[in-house]
């Protein structure tokens, strides 16, 4: 009996010993589990089935790209390229299926050999053109984005629809791109652990000269190394184009620097030679995780970035505290592994970061939530925050909110149409009563509003529409007939005559293809006024900077600027000095602050003004309406929101 019950005691501690020793030897692996845990405790809507799904789905192209990254990292070597290959990828193979007329398998095997193409060069920079990886996939960064723009002609391309199902789910449930992304991780640790090529990526990535030395072809090597990362992104841009039904040009951005977060998270080191696929899937799921996890407790957009880079922090040095812990406790005497000293410590560091993360996530969420403390709970999704329009918007849709009692949660897209499909998944599993979403892409939004359908949850559009998908209403400004008003304000103050230029904004957005379509339109009664040039400069007041310096020394007598947003305006009246609103007129759009500020001031000759915070208070009134299904008070299914031209003599009325 003593012997049955000592041995019933070692059993039960060994299981406790088991468990320790995962979490211990796992940093990764235990920051998931108390981020897990804490989200949980934080957010009744996180542990449900759906949005556990959620997350899967919201890792899905981030993990895939990763395990490409993976192979690179443990040769010692970096990609910077994977997302604009990605990008790349998806707009070849979208392309080819409409545009050119090729069958659909034959799209996908040449977006296929588009992403290996792309790793090949890499890896041939790298091996024989002895550039540094950093600067070699650097390099391909830029051509590949470069060529998915030029492809594309900056628009969004509408995705075949027999690819399109990698995006959705089978059986109405189970999402395609979580079994990609499960069978994309099994071939990635089947590569690293069964085969020559994955034994050699450990032996370059510990010591390149030794693997040479052994007989290693060591650059036949890299370049099949790099084909495959180049391979793997391929894929994960297929499935994130299935996800939007569209490849959009843009896509992908900064997700170079989210897969390589994920490899080192997943204990991956830099100096290369440590790697493996579990712990890339594990560090892809605590990005998701956080994003999904904050997104449900209504942290403000802003916030989420110091959190996320927080918690990868603390989830590195996890890691990092365990390998010491493990290598200090060898050593030691009396402190072997599985003493009970060293058991002891190794837990109390564990428990310590954990302590760290749950605080952060907890803290933050505690006193910077997006809630207005209502009972009526609204979602919005706007496309950037990174542009004063835009926060205008949300700072009149907060006042709203405020005024009438509801619970208003915004996130902001940072101009990624993915990330807006996961905010917009995240407000429907969440169960709020209705979401205004402001899109990236028009056409891109349109499955996410869709699944917001199918849950009878009510949608407001802000500013710009939503195809293919049921809104309530399309709350926004007439971008076409301002880019008309634009035309006239300027023709009339150059006399209808003269040479200009124009600064378009984001590639493949809509706001700046109907700003540019109507300008264009206007612009026809002059036919004296010629265009002299076209760039783009991004919405951003530094580009317009840039751009214009450089548009200035091609084209000296430019008399008119037409910028299609104040942003870009703002900068470009910087780049022209004291010609400008003197020789030079600078006709901006959207009326904010400092483009009203610099009208008055004469620098500008013109604004086209939308009210963007009366455009917020409209959709949180009309989302309130949405969600109570208020029969006495109709929903209207557009809302314009005036557009003027605002120059010297009215700007007090809008100051």
């Amino acid at each position: 009996m003593a012997t049955e019950t000592a041995k019933s005691d070692a059993g039960t501690g060994g299981g406790v010993s088991v468990i320790r020793r995962v979490l211990l030897d796992n940093g990764a692996l235990s920051a998931l589990v108390v981020l897990v845990v804490a989200m949980s405790l934080l957010s009744g809507d996180f542990l449900t089935t759906q949005n556990l799904l959620n997350v899967g789905v919201q890792a899905a192209v981030t993990a895939i790209l990763a395990f490409g990254v993976t192979f690179v990292i443990v040769s010692a070597g970096i990609d910077l390229s994977v997302g604009s290959v990605a990008a790349l990828s998806a707009t070849v193979l979208a392309w080819s299926a409409t545009s050119a007329g090729v069958p659909v398998v034959l799209a996908v095997v040449l977006a296929v050999l588009t992403g290996i193409a792309c790793g090949f060069v890499n890896g041939a920079l790298v091996s024989y053109g002895k550039l540094p990886p950093f600067i070699a996939t650097l390099a391909m960064l830029s051509i590949a984005r470069g060529l998915s723009l030029v492809i594309s002609q900056g628009s969004p391309i509408a995705f075949p629809d027999s690819v399109s199902v990698l995006g959705d789910t089978l059986g109405g449930w189970l999402p395609v791109p979580v079994l990609v992304m499960i069978a994309m991780g099994l071939v990635t640790a089947l590569i690293l652990g069964r085969t020559f090529i994955g034994r050699s990526m450990y032996a370059i990535g510990g010591n390149e000269e030794a693997a040479r030395l052994s007989g290693l072809r060591v650059k036949r090597q890299k370049i099949v190394i790099y084909a495959l990362s180049g391979l793997f992104a391929a894929v994960a841009g297929i499935v994130l184009a299935s996800r939007l039904v569209s490849a959009q040009p843009q896509a992908a951005q900064g997700y170079e620097l989210d897969a390589i977060a994920a490899v080192v998270i997943g204990g991956a080191s830099l100096a290369g030679g440590v790697g493996k696929a579990s712990g890339t899937l594990i560090g892809a799921l605590i990005l998701a995780v956080l994003r999904n996890g904050l997104n449900l407790l209504s942290v403000s957009a802003f916030w989420q970035q110091v959190v996320i880079g927080v918690v990868i922090a603390l989830a590195v040095l996890l890691d990092t505290l365990r390998r010491k812990a493990g290598s200090g406790a060898a050593s030691a005497a009396g402190t072997a592994p599985g003493a009970p000293g060293a058991g002891r410590r190794g837990a109390l560091k564990l428990a310590g970061a954990a302590l760290c993360v749950a605080l952060v996530v907890g803290a933050v969420s505690f006193f910077n939530s997006g809630s207005s403390g209502g009972t009526t709970k609204v979602g919005m999704s706007l496309s950037t925050l990174n542009n004063p329009f835009f926060v205008q918007m949300k700072e009149g849709a907060q006042a709203e909110a405020e005024k009438a009692g509801i619970d208003l949660t915004v996130t902001d897209a940072q101009n990624d149409a993915s990330q807006q499909a996961n905010q917009l998944q995240n407000f429907t599993s969440s169960g709020v009563s209705s979401i205004i979403v402001n899109p990236v892409d028009s056409d891109a939004v349109g499955p996410g509003v869709r699944s917001a359908n199918k849950a009878d949850i009510p949608v407001i559009a802000a500013d710009r529409g939503v195809n293919k998908a049921e809104t309530a209403t399309l709350v926004a400004s007439d971008n076409v007939a301002g880019g008309k008003l634009a035309a006239d304000a300027l023709a009339d103050k150059l006399g209808g005559k003269g040479s200009i230029v124009i600064l378009q904004g984001t590639a493949g957005t809509s706001a700046s293809r109907e700003r540019g379509a109507g300008f264009a339109e206007g612009l026809k009664a002059y036919p004296d006024i010629k265009v002299v040039a076209k760039q783009p400069a991004d919405f951003d007041r530094t580009k317009g900077l840039d751009v214009m310096t450089n548009l200035i020394q091609s084209h000296p007598g430019v008399t008119g600027v037409f910028a299609e947003n104040d942003e870009m305006a703002l900068g470009a009246a910087k780049a022209l000095g004291s010609k400008a609103g003197k020789s030079v007129s600078v006709v901006g759009f959207d009326g904010t602050p400092d483009g009203l500020k610099a009208v008055e001031a004469g620098t500008l000759y013109a604004s086209v003004a939308q009210q963007p915070s009366e455009l917020g208070k409209i959709a949180v009134r009309n989302a309130v309406k949405a969600a109570k299904d208020e029969k006495d008070e109709k929903v209207e299914s557009t809302v314009k929101v005036p557009v003027k031209v605002v120059t010297r003599e009215n700007v007090a009325d809008f100051s």
